[in-house]
């Protein structure tokens, strides 16, 4: 191999288009613009890639034949080594690959149901899913302690917030997926839980002590390793106690080598979160990023903002002597035994005369994909996330003959794959197909004053209200293109850090959640029984009025949508316990419910 050939092995990166060879043509211009180049082929030529991650907003996931044909016709244009393809499907409210494939409930969601056979069970399929289209990696689990409610980037995709149970969880679904043949990647190390800040527009401080760090952080990262999770996926962050030098972990020698390499132990894949996220940008240029970043200890450079700069920039490191060819052929030696481990490699070892083990044949997108089986065994798991709250006076389970009319108001957040919802939709019709006469009313996640008394006009007459509400505590978005999120920055350049005056702005946006209380208060008011579900972060019932009833589905994706309507009527029992402490908003030192917290009937 040559040193392009080497240097290109450690590079990850995205492209627009359906097929490898043929996009739309609005994709190439995307691509000449962004890239340098034409299409999925003329990158790989252009810089020997290693890797190519999968986006539904590079429109690389409309359906399963075509994703399948996009990855055949990528390992067409590498014919001496194939491409890892990746990608983000952590399921729940990360799903780069949307319906007719299963979509599973997400992590948080998987830790209320107490259950790693569950875990293991819903990263099985998805692996299995997966592999059928061509995609030998998913960058799952997700291996962060949710620490702080506030925390805009995390959340529910984490299993919760008690180390241990966490690193049960992180296991499992690391046997899950490689029992599929799909490579793992435990994320985001250090560990990404306890901030209240999104490194994907700045850069986080993580303010543990070492102590902390060993008791709250590094529990799932251990759990991951023993269990020969295939790669880590690095985090934008500042650890002082780690490493006082002020750069990001993926940028710390300290963090990837000292402690992730030498302390933990850890030979696999290094592999940075996107080098695209402002908060590994803020204090170096683009090309020093990559450079940096290989010399802290990592292997897979992901997603670079300007691909030419990073990769020119580590065949200049090697050639001037900064980084070393020995150092590099560490790093693809990683990644190409991660590629064997995956049956990537086993035609090129046959060809080379390497005894291997035949190939297993690749499942058929039709046999695997969205089957009948996997979408019941999705639903049996939902069925046990589902997490019961408050329950006054026995309201739930609703009666069709006693409560027949429902009405169902509250946020409609963006699908996370764009194939689900509209989740007040969906719940009205979840309850009509159990015998209901219910109807959606969407209010938003900022309802004004004007959607607060059409939805109080509209509940008159009506036997229950339910109210999907969503991140009332937080300030989150359902961010996905990480580049485009940054657009604004770089134009920008001399802005490298927050505004100060950001936080402020913050706290006046009316999408904090202020609407929503609203809207609960003011249908409390009605005198008609009223039922929250929290379809995201579980919290907002401590920062909402006293309701009638209160339940969490940890998600807005159909399947834990029609899981929590079940549960409200009565078709089955509500079995989820809270894997988070849910804290009183007015005195966040007590504990309105506890870790484990949940109702049933």
């Amino acid at each position: 191999m040559s040193l392009e050939d080497k240097v290109g092995q450690l590079f990850v990166m995205h492209v627009y288009g359906h097929t490898a060879t043929d996009p739309d043509q609005a994709d190439v211009d995307t691509n000449l613009r962004e890239l340098g180049v034409r299409d999925a082929a003329e990158l790989i030529a252009r810089y020997k890639l290693g890797g190519i991650i999968y986006f539904g907003w590079a429109h690389n996931t409309r359906s399963p034949h075509q994703i399948a044909e996009l990855s055949e016709g990528i390992q067409k244009a590498s014919p001496t080594i194939p491409v890892l393809i990746s990608v983000d499907q952590e399921h729940g409210a990360v799903a780069r690959i949307g319906a007719p494939a299963t979509l599973l409930p997400g992590a948080m969601a998987l830790g209320a149901s107490g259950s790693h056979e569950h875990a293991r069970e819903a990263a099985r399929i998805a692996g299995a899913e997966l592999r059928a289209l061509g995609i030998r990696q998913d960058h799952a689990p997700d291996a962060d302690v949710n620490v702080d409610p506030a925390n805009p980037v995390i959340g529910v995709r984490s299993f919760g917030a008690d180390p241990d149970a966490v690193a049960g969880f992180v296991a499992a679904q690391i046997e899950g997926y490689q029992s599929a043949g799909i490579a793992t990647a435990a994320k985001h190390f250090p560990g990404h839980g306890d901030t209240t800040d999104d490194s994907h527009t700045e850069l986080p401080h993580i303010h543990h002590t070492r102590e902390e760090w060993d008791r709250y952080d590094a529990p799932p990262f251990r759990a991951a390793i023993a269990a020969g999770v295939d790669s880590v996926m690095t985090a934008h962050i500042v650890v002082p106690a780690l490493d006082p030098s002020g750069d990001p972990a993926t940028l710390s020698r300290p963090i990837l080598t000292g402690i992730l390499r030498e302390e933990l132990g850890y030979d696999g894949v290094i592999a940075t979160d996107s080098l695209a996220m402002r908060g590994v940008r803020t204090k170096y240029g683009d090309d020093r990023v990559a450079v940096l970043a290989l010399k802290a200890g990592a292997d897979q450079l992901l997603n670079p903002p300007r691909p030419d700069a990073a990769w020119n920039a580590v065949i200049e490191a090697v050639r001037n002597g900064e980084l070393t060819e020995e150092r590099i052929e560490e790093s693809v030696l990683r990644v190409l035994r991660m590629k064997a481990r995956v049956g990537l490699l086993d035609q090129v070892l046959q060809e080379n005369g390497t005894p291997s083990t035949p190939p297993a044949p690749t499942p058929s997108v039709d046999a695997t994909v969205g089957t009948p089986a996997h979408l019941v065994a999705a639903d049996h798991i939902a069925d046990a996330t589902t997490t019961l709250l408050v329950n006054t006076d026995a309201l739930l389970p609703l009666s069709p003959a006693a409560h027949p009319r429902v009405l169902v108001v509250g946020a409609d957040p963006r699908s996370p794959s764009g194939t689900t919802g509209p989740p007040t939709t969906v719940l009205a019709g979840a309850l009509n197909s159990h015998g209901f006469r219910a109807v959606a009313l969407p209010t938003g996640t900022a309802p004004d004053e004007a959607t607060i008394e059409k939805a109080v006009a509209e509940a008159r007459g009506q036997d229950a209200v339910l109210v999907a509400t969503y991140n009332v505590t937080t300030h989150t978005t359902t961010r996905d293109n990480t580049q485009a999120a940054n657009t604004a920055l770089d134009r920008t350049p001399h802005h490298r850090t927050p505004h100060p005056h950001a936080r402020a702005h913050q706290a006046t946006d009316p999408s904090d959640g202020s609407g929503q209380v609203a809207l609960v208060t003011a249908l409390k008011a009605t005198g008609i029984p009223v039922i929250t579900l929290a379809i995201r972060n579980p919290y907002d019932v401590a920062h909402l009025p006293p309701v009638d009833a209160a339940l969490a589905s940890y998600c807005w994706t159909d399947v834990s949508l029609r899981a929590a309507a079940r549960v409200i009527a009565g078709r089955t029992a509500p079995q989820g316990r809270l894997p988070v402490p849910v804290r009183r908003a007015d005195d966040p030192a007590q504990v309105l419910y506890p870790i484990g917290h949940g109702l049933t009937y």
